[in-house]
């Protein structure tokens, strides 16, 4: 099992501990500025004119109620030339997931430096941490490869892209209530730069620079407080091959590997296409020939069955984390490629082509397409050109 001897699934419950007051000193001006962009959204005019300390308590606000503790507290102030945040209604605890936080976007400052210092960092680039995310009580972790920055200047907010809202309804669409979906969205970036979505090529050869901020962030993030070991799920070809890069094994689409980022601790990670991949593969401009439209939605369906196991292993291992990783696997191929693959075909029509639900369920049961769902599991028809890297 993938847990330290004697833990108890229950430690990944909110705590009972009676909630403090939490005062954490985050550093200097400089320090802070540099962690949480400050200032994220201002070319001469500000999109939103908020001081340092109000951007940091808009972060803190954001983790603490997707830890659960919708009646805490941030209130973020400077004392002697130093930021610090005092929470109420956490437990004593907290302070320590931040700190780890902070201390490991130090190390992805230094590696931006070092970028930078090399001639390789972009006008259009922000070092972007994964601020506002749930810090103690997470129940599964996503790797992926950047985030869009729309996220940082317009959103301000770590899990509003395409990206992550696509995958929150796939978690929903597996039974995890949609307040609840932001505790299985624990994202590391390997490239912790908001930049433009069409960004990823530019980003390939930048991975080295931040090796030490991607260890430390694994770490730290896939294993609970209580000793148990997170379920992973890596989205897209970069982030897989950096996966068997750092860690050994190889990560394909719906293989299940384990890596061991400390001694002692074994992570279940699950292969995925990246989100986004599915508009990619669904798109008619994608193939060549009189019968692109077919070979789009084939490629979108096979997709869509991958991508919807894919979620529904994340959102039964994040339920439960000690069970059996490679059962959940065969049992959610089973529902989405298998048993529930009229329901994977209705959901690509109604959420990637936007057809009302009759439509979709008639388009399902054509004669054309109804075929095509007993293979779902078969390859996916190729695309003209290599897809690029998301």
């Amino acid at each position: 099992m993938f847990k330290l001897a004697g833990l108890s699934l229950a430690a990944l419950a909110l705590s009972a501990t009676a909630h403090a007051d939490v005062s954490l000193k985050l550093g200097n001006t400089e320090r802070v500025t540099r962690l949480f962009s400050y200032p994220n959204n201002c070319n001469v005019i500000c999109f939103r004119n908020w001081t340092l300390e109000q951007t940091v308590e808009h972060y803190l606000t954001q983790s603490v109620q997707r830890d659960g503790y919708s009646d805490a507290k941030v209130l973020v102030k400077t004392d002697k030339g130093q930021l610090v945040a005092d929470i109420s209604g956490v437990p004593r605890s907290y302070e320590k997931p931040l700190a780890a936080l902070l201390d490991a976007g130090d190390l992805a400052y230094n590696g931006a430096s070092k970028l930078n210092a090399d001639g390789k960092w972009a006008y259009s680039w922000n070092l972007f941490l994964p601020l506002g995310l749930a810090l103690e009580n997470r129940r599964s972790v996503e790797l992926l490869h950047f985030p869009p920055d729309y996220s940082l200047t317009q959103a301000q907010d770590y899990l509003r892209s395409d990206t992550t809202d696509r995958w929150a309804s796939l978690l929903t669409i597996n039974g995890i209530p949609a307040e609840q979906t932001p505790g299985f969205q624990t994202i590391i970036d390997i490239a912790p730069i908001a930049a433009p979505s069409n960004a990823g090529k530019d980003l390939e050869g930048v991975y080295d620079y931040f090796k030490d901020y991607q260890a430390t962030m694994v770490k730290n993030i896939s294993v609970h407080a209580s000793g148990i070991a997170l379920p992973m799920v890596a989205f897209g070809t970069p982030v897989r091959n950096w996966i068997k890069q750092q860690y050994g094994p190889t990560v394909n689409v719906l293989s299940l590997v384990n890596i061991s980022p400390s001694d002692g601790v074994k992570v279940p990670v699950l292969g995925s296409n990246h989100p986004s991949y599915i508009w990619y593969v669904a798109d008619p401009a994608s193939y060549t020939g009189k019968d692109a439209q077919a070979k789009a939605d084939t490629a979108g369906l096979k997709v869509m069955g991958q991508d919807l196991s894919v979620a529904c292993w994340q959102a039964a291992m994040g339920r439960d984390p000690e069970s059996n990783p490679d059962i959940e696997l065969k049992s959610c191929t089973q529902t989405w490629q298998v048993a529930q693959k009229e329901k994977t075909c209705e959901l690509f029509y109604t959420s990637i082509r936007n057809l009302k639900t009759a439509q979709a369920v008639a388009k399902c049961a054509s004669a054309t397409i109804a075929p095509q769902l007993k293979q779902l599991k078969a390859p996916a028809p190729a695309t003209a050109l290599p897809p690029p890297p998301f």
